[in-house]
């Protein structure tokens, strides 16, 4: 075997092999053993065929391709080794020649990752208050979710909830064919296509109404883009929200600890000032993240990325009850190659954050100890309760390896936000205590 390999961009090598020829030959004789015994040769006996016999029955190209089966991973694998190629993945082979075998591997193979400065990354955190407008507009919020119903005599107005017959058309297809659908009246709305709730508005219940609207550019549908939409819409019951009054008998509805208006205005508040800490926080060490992979080298094979779009796709899949791929699709109107695509952006991002952040974790020595993951797993379980099942699961080997690198991560991402946030003020203090330590001198100096 002759064997050469050029690493490329994307952290990839091309492997290029050329097979011996008496590595060819062996290999051919090693395919008609193999198939002379399956193949009957008119005349002969099962395995009894000359090989050129057998060869002039079933054609030189059938025989050679069976010798490639065997022979071209052989040869790959054995090329790897002679070459220190450590693959991560499935490689791209594309066949030069078959008779003798000549092939091209293009092998995925391990990331690399250059870490930058990253110790003098710098964010700041944004201050978090907790206005009253913030708390009222919570508090609709929970008002809405207790609403009622009730229906009313007259035109459809912005927020109400509208019964009604849709049916729509395009090109003399229908593409609409609701019948008693409850639809609310959200003022800027783009279902089913923008402008549609603006044509309900005013319309009485028992009227029909027929209009006509364009279908965007975007359209999911390629097909039905600028066409126009014939409406045809017919309004059996208009309801309208009757959200409750907020004094103590509403408090007490909602919270078993709360008795009046003004211990919900502060429960509210407390959950919208650590919801928006959070956030904030959040906000924070993606920047932090952003930085540090900014100022760093960091390169890694397509294949990577792949699987983080399959685990994502999956992880959809199971949130929604462990729904079909097929269906998921034609819910969302797309193809299974645009959902892919489209989430290829960020499932690079998260590649390149992940190897980042484990590069960060070695030069800082970002350690998780038994005690750690016995803490975490203590955590779970008392919020899962008492399940001996789900315990004994989360207490497996696989379950604690599992936890061991998620507080790694935890603790990196941790390590790299106190970097972040403390280390450039603490420079900035120094550089002040610095400048008036040197102004002293001079005025000193100057006495």
């Amino acid at each position: 075997m002759k064997a050469s390999a050029e690493r490329i961009e994307g952290c990839q090598v091309v492997l290029n092999v050329e097979a011996e020829p008496e590595e060819m030959e062996q290999s051919l004789e090693s395919a008609y053993r193999r198939l002379v015994n399956r193949v009957e040769v008119p005349g002969f006996r099962k395995g009894k065929a000359p090989r050129a016999i057998l060869e002039r029955h079933i054609g030189r190209d059938a025989l050679v391709g069976k010798a490639l089966d065997k022979l071209v991973p052989d040869l790959y694998e054995k090329a790897l080794d002679e070459q220190d190629i450590n693959a991560i993945g499935q490689p791209e082979m594309e066949m030069v020649q078959s008779d003798p075998a000549i092939f091209k591997a293009t092998v995925p193979v391990q990331p690399v990752v250059e870490l930058g400065d990253y110790t003098s990354v710098s964010v700041t955190a944004e201050e978090v208050n907790v206005t009253d407008e913030g708390v009222n507009e919570a508090i609709d919020n929970l008002r809405r979710n207790q609403a009622s119903w009730e229906p009313v005599e007259r035109g459809a107005r912005y927020g109400d909830s509208v019964t009604m017959d849709v049916e729509g058309t395009i090109d003399g297809e229908t593409v609409l064919d609701n019948k008693g659908q409850a639809f609310t009246l959200s003022e800027g709305s783009t279902s089913p296509l923008p402008g549609f709730v603006d044509q309900i508005v005013g319309v009485q219940s028992g009227e029909e109404k027929e209009f006509t609207l364009t279908v965007p550019e975007d359209f999911s549908t390629e097909k039905f883009q600028g066409k126009e939409c014939a409406f045809k819409v017919s309004i059996s019951e208009i309801k309208e929200e009757k959200l409750p009054e907020v004094n103590d008998e509403f408090a007490k509805s909602l919270e078993q600890n709360v008795e009046t208006v003004e211990q919900l205005r502060e429960m509210v508040a407390d959950r919208l000032k650590n919801s928006r800490d959070q956030e904030a926080k959040q906000k924070v060490e993606a920047q932090a993240i952003e930085q540090a992979v900014n100022m760093s080298k960091v390169e890694f094979p397509s294949v990577l990325v792949d699987q983080e779009i399959e685990s994502t796709i999956q992880n959809q899949l199971s949130r929604l009850g462990g729904m079909q791929l097929e269906n998921f699709l034609r819910i969302k109107g797309s193809t299974e190659e645009e959902l892919r695509e489209e989430s290829r952006p960020n499932a690079e991002k998260r590649v390149g954050n992940s190897l980042l952040l484990n590069k960060v974790a070695e030069a800082e020595n970002v350690e998780v100890s038994d005690e750690d993951i016995d803490a975490e797993l203590r955590r779970r379980m008392q919020e899962f309760g008492d399940n001996q099942n789900l315990q004994q699961l989360m207490n497996s080997e696989e379950s604690r390896e599992r936890i061991r690198n998620e507080l790694r991560l935890r603790k990196t991402i941790d390590r790299l936000v106190e970097l972040a946030t403390t280390e450039g003020s603490a420079e900035s203090e120094s550089g002040e205590q610095q400048a008036q330590e040197g102004s002293e001198e001079e005025a000193e100096t100057q006495e």
